[in-house]
């Protein structure tokens, strides 16, 4: 399913949020749930939460039937 997910991110939703400054980056899918980092415009964007679910979530979940959710995974890198 990993392949199908990254296929839609990277030909369907990513292409539309560069127009708007942003993009995203899969970090994985667990059990039906893909989750991702956004970033660019859309990492501090008050509007994330609503694009995650009413464009990311309901792109992949139209295209994938057995994407069950998506969730937003920060990035703490550096951080122990």
């Amino acid at each position: 399913m990993i392949e199908k997910v990254k296929e839609v991110i990277e030909k369907e939703i990513k292409p539309l949020l560069m127009m708007e400054g942003g993009s995203i980056e899969l970090v994985g899918v667990d059990d039906g749930i893909v989750k991702v980092k956004l970033q660019g415009a859309c990492a501090g964007c008050p509007m994330s939460q609503y694009t995650l679910v009413n464009f990311v979530e309901a792109t992949l979940r139209e295209r994938i039937p057995d994407v069950k959710g998506v969730v937003r995974v920060n990035d703490f890198r550096g951080m122990q």
